[in-house]
C-alpha cells in the first residue's frame, strides 16, 4: 500500500518524502480533530464499575 502511494507521488525522492510527511500529518490531524472527538462518546472509557465495598481488611 505505501509503495503504491510512494510510486504515485510526483518528484524526486526528497520531495516524495516531504509529501509523505504532509500526508501523514494530515491523516493524524483528521483523526485527532474529527474522528476521535466523534467516536469518544461512543466508547466505554467513562463506565467505571467500582463498588462501595470496603476491601482494606477483615
Amino acid at each position: 500500500m505505501y509503495g503504491a502511494i510512494w510510486r504515485v507521488l510526483p518528484g524526486p525522492g526528497f520531495l516524495k518524502f516531504l509529501q509523505m510527511l504532509l500526508l501523514i500529518a494530515g491523516v493524524v490531524a483528521l483523526l485527532w480533530f474529527v474522528v476521535f472527538p466523534w467516536a469518544e462518546p461512543l466508547l466505554p472509557f467513562g463506565d467505571v464499575t467500582v463498588d462501595g465495598a470496603d476491601t482494606t481488611g477483615p
